[in-house]
């Protein structure tokens, strides 16, 4: 990504922490990023595409972690767990992100629409970002379909392909549940909660 466009992402995710979306100005973005507003426009083509652009790439943030979560420890247990964990990490200290989670849009964020968007821009980053945005659905499907074919590649596991998907839904599940309605810590948390959920066999 130009380092221009990265700059104004950046400077409307700051924008964002200290007032409502609403409340964000163009040419606000424009000084904190040190560009023109004019590139502003070029890149984005307006507002909306500013907060379509934002989204998109805080979800590709978001399954980024997921990926990496994933690629942690041998046992496929843990490795959810850490998913689980990392969900609800991300939701947390993202308010972007759990909005794209739970499907719950606050005032104070930008809203765009899920569905494609016409998109004339000449930027490819910008035509994706127009293009569909990922739903709460599509994220259980994404971490889901990611976490079956990680830990199909790690090697034989004992349960068949239906009850290690079932086990990948459930780990996520778990965490969306969490992230709704986060869990005591005297209650061990989401890691917890995923462990003792997940069958015991799942483990290499």
């Amino acid at each position: 990504m130009p380092a221009a466009r990265e700059s104004l992402l950046d400077a409307a995710y700051t924008a964002l922490a200290r007032r409502p979306w609403s409340a964000v100005r163009m040419v606000d973005v424009a000084a904190a990023a040190g560009v023109s507003r004019q590139t502003l426009y070029n890149e984005f083509g307006s507002k909306e595409g500013l907060a379509r652009a934002l989204v998109r790439r805080e979800a590709d943030g978001y399954l980024a972690g997921v990926e990496r979560a994933l690629s942690g420890p041998i046992d496929p247990r843990e490795r959810l767990t850490a998913t689980a964990e990392w969900m609800m990490s991300a939701a947390h200290d993202n308010a972007l992100v759990r909005a794209m989670l739970t499907g719950c849009w606050s005032e104070r964020l930008p809203s765009p629409t899920l569905t494609a968007v016409p998109s004339a821009s000449a930027v490819p980053a910008q035509r994706r970002a127009d293009g569909p945005l990922p739903s709460p659905g599509d994220f259980v499907r994404l971490v889901r379909d990611r976490a079956v074919a990680v830990l199909n590649g790690a090697g034989p596991l004992p349960p068949p392909d239906a009850e290690l998907a079932r086990s990948c839904e459930l780990a996520v599940r778990l965490a969306l549940s969490c992230v709704a309605a986060p869990p005591a810590e005297r209650e061990g948390g989401v890691a917890e909660l995923v462990r003792t959920a997940l069958p015991r066999r799942l483990t290499a």
